[in-house]
């Protein structure tokens, strides 16, 4: 008797919601799929967000392929609840999760991929897809003299990525850099939780914007113009701008420059306001110029004046950290991202996917779970 060879499974890398996502679709096509994710569990950085972050999406819009989140969850779904559906969601779908194992580098091997993973282990593959995530590798600007702000006794600074809630703050003056939603969010949470006095650092004012209007999402808004031409979008936010967007302007926040599409497509999301605006209103947030420098104890912000907060908490964002990865195989651009995401494949790399690498007004979990199908789509048929 003849024994056909099985194929080489597929390694999906991450173990967030784009990699459980993409197992999940191949595995409803009979196409084995093989997890590898570095922590102890899925859904690591879930576990490790702040603790009032919820989904910025609807519940409805948010499921992964193959099970709906619970309504008990809510509209707007906590992080605590974000991680219960993760670890239910590979228990439904009998994912093959391997835990605690990081893969360091993929090179192409003939017709397969091979990866190279901690313990010395080789694992051969016939695809890949990277699904390492958006926000991997928090990032600080090398600001001048922060070494000096870091060693004066009393000051503290940490990037929001290690920031789990208020509470070590109260009667405590904070800086917060950054205005995405990340820092919008923590400001307001900082000033609703007991912090003596809380500034916002602001270099490129934002579109802030409701997350739902009369129980329309905003959510909705992003799928809807997606498709539509960046100028008439841009045209059409700027005359309902009074209506859409918040204006701070007489808080010392200056109104957004450019189109608001323009800005999406440049990388620039709009925030959605879950408290920042009423704070800035009611003086428990103040906006102040952006940070240039440190000198001893002192903030040096970009219009001259000096600040001397107790704490600074850094919302400067996150690298993709994907080049020690496959940097080596010409499939980045530029910023270190990924030339292509999707079914599509890089043309020097076939066989090698991505997910979960834009940041979309739609959505990133119903991205993610549009990209699981059609990835999933694409390598069972060419395995027929």
């Amino acid at each position: 008797m003849t024994v056909t060879p099985q194929p080489h499974p597929v390694y999906v890398i991450g173990g967030g919601p784009g990699g459980l996502a993409v197992a999940a679709a191949l595995r409803a096509r009979g196409v084995r799929a093989v997890v590898v994710e570095k922590a102890d569990a899925v859904g690591d950085s879930w576990r490790h967000h702040y603790d009032r972050l919820r989904l910025h999406t609807t519940r409805r819009l948010s499921a992964l392929p193959g099970l709906k989140m619970p309504r008990s969850f809510g509209r707007w779904v906590a992080r605590a609840d974000v991680v219960r559906y993760l670890e239910t969601y590979a228990e439904f779908h009998d994912l093959e999760v391997v835990t605690g194992v990081e893969v360091l580098r993929v090179e192409r091997d003939g017709a397969h991929w091979t990866l190279h993973a901690t313990g010395g282990r080789r694992l051969l593959g016939s695809a890949v897809v990277v699904a390492t995530g958006y926000n991997h590798t928090p990032r600080l600007p090398a600001w001048p003299g922060l070494g000096t702000y870091e060693r004066t006794p009393g000051r503290e600074l940490v990037h929001a990525s290690a920031y789990r809630n208020p509470k070590p703050y109260e009667g405590r003056d904070v800086l917060v850099v950054g205005v995405g939603n990340t820092g919008a969010e923590i400001a307001a949470d900082l000033a609703e939780g007991g912090a003596k006095r809380v500034r916002i650092a602001v270099r490129t004012p934002p579109y802030i914007i409701r997350r739902a209007t009369l129980g329309w999402p905003s959510q909705r808004n992003g799928i809807l113009v997606r498709r539509l031409p960046v100028g008439l979008v841009d045209r059409l936010t700027g005359l309902l701008g009074r209506f859409m967007t918040a204006d701070l302007s007489a808080y010392g926040m200056p109104r957004p420059q450019g189109g608001l599409y323009s800005r999406v497509r440049a990388g620039s999301i709009p925030v959605q306001d879950v408290g920042l605006v009423a704070a800035v209103r009611a003086g428990k947030v103040e906006p102040v110029a952006a940070v240039e420098s440190f000198d001893d104890g002192e903030v040096v912000l970009a219009d001259g004046s000096r600040i001397a907060p107790d704490a600074v908490i850094a919302a400067t964002g996150y690298d993709r950290a994907l080049e020690p990865l496959l940097g080596h195989l010409g499939v980045l651009d530029e910023r270190g991202r990924p030339s292509v995401t999707g079914a599509r494949c890089p043309r020097e790399a076939p066989g090698l996917y991505f997910t979960g690498f834009t940041n979309p007004i739609s959505g990133m979990f119903r991205e993610m779970a549009l990209d699981a199908e059609r990835i999933a789509r694409r390598i069972a048929k060419l395995r027929r």
